[in-house]
């Protein structure tokens, strides 16, 4: 059960929390290969080969590990290899990763998020905690968001315990008197009980809980948690 007494601040999951990423990755790659095939089309044919782009990828991620937690990096390289390879031009990169994220953004959010952005961000500053590349500015989401930490600017990513103290830091409050929430079993609730946070596990898909830890609330919404919140409130 949560202590509702010493919540001081909000530190929320982005990814599949607020949005479901997939449907937005998905829409990206497409974006990005419709570019490649108008403005490289041997790299577009190179990506059309799902091993090949994994090859790419994977090469990236061996031999540049500085870019492990940086999603962007690693996807704007994995361009820039591809069109060296197919002996295009590597500048295009930049111009190419600017398609998919620009369309990475165009995020669908689920019916709850709104409503329990506004509910939280009145009672507690809420920080952005996110081992993905949004940029919550972008999305149009800045307002309810006191300070947004990402793994790829951080250098280290959820559960590694730095980075819930520094989201905990941004607000100025100890990490015992967090509330993180999110929707990934490992990254988000194992990761911020480590630190003494307390955690809402946002299961939206009824997965089972296989851990020995366990989230002090398990909601299948914001709109859950908020009311427990609410009711809490009326007790303090």
């Amino acid at each position: 059960m949560l202590d509702l007494t010493i919540i001081k601040a909000i530190t929320l999951d982005l990814d599949d929390t607020l949005w479901p990423v997939w449907p937005a990755i998905e829409r990206a790659e497409a974006a990005l290969d419709e570019w490649l095939g108008r403005h490289a089309p041997m790299t577009a044919a190179m990506f059309a080969n799902p091993t090949a782009r994994h090859d790419i990828r994977e090469q990236i991620v061996r031999t540049r590990p500085e870019l492990k937690h940086n999603l962007s990096a690693i996807r704007r390289e994995a361009i820039r290899l591809a069109l060296y390879r197919s002996k295009e031009n590597p500048l295009l990169a930049e111009d190419a990763f600017e398609v998919f994220f620009a369309a990475r953004h165009e995020v669908t959010l689920y019916d709850d998020a709104l409503l329990a952005l506004g509910f939280l961000s009145a009672r507690y500053p809420v920080v952005a905690l996110t081992n993905g590349n949004a940029d919550i500015q972008r999305i149009g989401l800045g307002k309810y968001f006191r300070a947004a930490i990402s793994a790829q600017q951080f250098g280290v990513g959820k559960p590694d315990p730095r980075i819930f103290h520094a989201a905990a830091g941004a607000v100025d409050v100890p990490a015992h008197n967090v509330l993180h929430v999110g929707d990934d079993a490992t990254l988000d609730v194992l990761g911020a009980l480590n630190v003494g946070m307390q955690t809402a596990w946002v299961n939206r898909s009824d997965h089972l809980w296989a851990h020995d830890a366990s989230p002090h609330e398990t909601v299948t919404n914001l709109t859950e948690l908020c009311d427990l919140l609410k009711a809490g409130e009326a007790h303090i």
